[in-house]
């Protein structure tokens, strides 16, 4: 029989399919991965959310170390023949990783304070095309396992220390350096000399992580994860009514919905009222407040009008509600922050104040 005219074995042609495809399937298997997290993921807060990231962090980790040991030849056989599985696993693990991370980091209403992980998301999506070579595809690879573990553990730890704050900051910090120095020295231990010339690299990879992402916190770039703004509104009226609140509010434009300012019009001598839920893990409290502050055309700089600082407490999955008023505001732009007392950002409701002798119909609203 001859086998060199045998047809090639069906294992032999997905092989071959993955070897020639990679790059295309790694960015496709990144984005499943995207639309699985945002179908699976819940509040950080449940054990199931929690079990799913790390999941996905472990699925990453053990996918670079089984490629890198390919690489180095240090085990043969079945790491070889599918070696091309790996890069795949890892876009897919980082990917599913990063969307629920991003579903976390960007529920602040100011978009300032997730661009970080946007621009992250973009190298993720162009690294594939760029890090071809092994100790650059290595380094890359640690680097991004790095920075979702320290932003898994900036989200987590709160949890369950119930705090938050700079020192719970720098303890989420400290753990996931700590894990992975005892990751970086496994890779040697896999790679022996093969690891040397990415050693370096890789450290030097995780410490521009930690100091980016300690900048970012102390610059305010980050938000006070785990709190959330779940919930926000202008109306001209806010009661509570048993487990509800109830307000009354102007029906508004379509597109104020993506973030665009409300006008709020109002009588002479009338008040306005903010409401916020903001959203905390169970049996962690914290301090916020509502920042009032008007445009001011002539100084061409916001004015701040009030503060008003109360307590959330966690647990509620609609989130700790609250609300502040300001009675006769002046015509113009406004905007009220909702904010942490150490000035961290949470969220922000902005809006235009017109006065008038004619309101506009107004209709009751439940803020649940």
């Amino acid at each position: 029989m001859d086998l060199s005219s045998a047809p090639p074995s069906k294992l032999a042609e997905v092989r071959g399919f993955l070897g020639r495809y990679r790059a295309h399937l790694s960015v496709v298997s990144m984005l499943a991965g995207f639309a699985s997290d945002y179908m699976l993921l819940g509040s950080i807060d449940l054990p199931t959310t929690q079990a799913l990231l790390s999941f996905y962090l472990v699925v990453a980790a053990t996918s670079i170390a089984l490629l890198h040991a390919a690489e180095a030849s240090a085990i043969q056989g079945f790491l070889q023949r599918w070696r091309n599985l790996f890069p795949m696993a890892i876009q897919f693990a980082l990917g599913s990783l990063w969307s629920g991370l991003l579903v976390f980091y960007s529920r602040t209403a100011v978009f300032a304070t997730s661009w970080p992980f946007l621009l992250l998301l973009l190298a993720i999506l162009i690294g594939n095309e760029i890090f071809h070579r092994y100790v650059s595809r290595l380094v890359f690879s640690t680097t991004l396992l790095f920075f979702a573990l320290i932003s898994l553990t900036v989200l987590i730890v709160p949890i369950y220390v119930h705090a938050i704050g700079p020192k719970v900051f720098l303890l989420s910090g400290g753990a996931a350096i700590t894990v992975f120095l005892v990751y970086c020295w496994m890779l040697a231990w896999i790679g022996g000399s093969r690891f040397a010339p990415a050693r370096w690299q890789m450290l030097g990879g995780g410490l521009a992580v930690f100091a980016a992402l300690n900048i970012f916190y102390f610059t305010g770039v980050l938000p006070p994860l785990p709190l959330a703004l779940a919930a926000s509104g202008v109306y001209q009226n806010i009661h509570k009514s048993g487990p509800v609140y109830l307000a009354l509010g102007q029906p508004q434009p379509w597109y104020t919905r993506f973030g665009w300012p409300q006008t709020i019009y109002l009588a002479p001598g009338a008040s306005i009222s903010v409401f916020s839920s903001v959203f905390a893990p169970i049996a962690l409290s914290a301090r916020i407040r509502h920042e009032w502050e008007w445009y001011s055309p002539q100084k061409h700089a916001w004015l701040r009008e009030a503060s008003v600082t109360f307590t959330v407490s966690g647990g509620r999955n609609g989130g700790y509600r609250g609300y502040t008023t300001k009675h006769d505001p002046a015509d113009g732009q406004w905007r009220v922050d909702i904010e942490t007392e150490g000035d961290r950002l949470i969220g922000r409701v902005q809006f235009r104040i017109e006065h008038t002798r004619q309101m506009p119909p107004l209709e009751n609203i439940v803020l649940h």
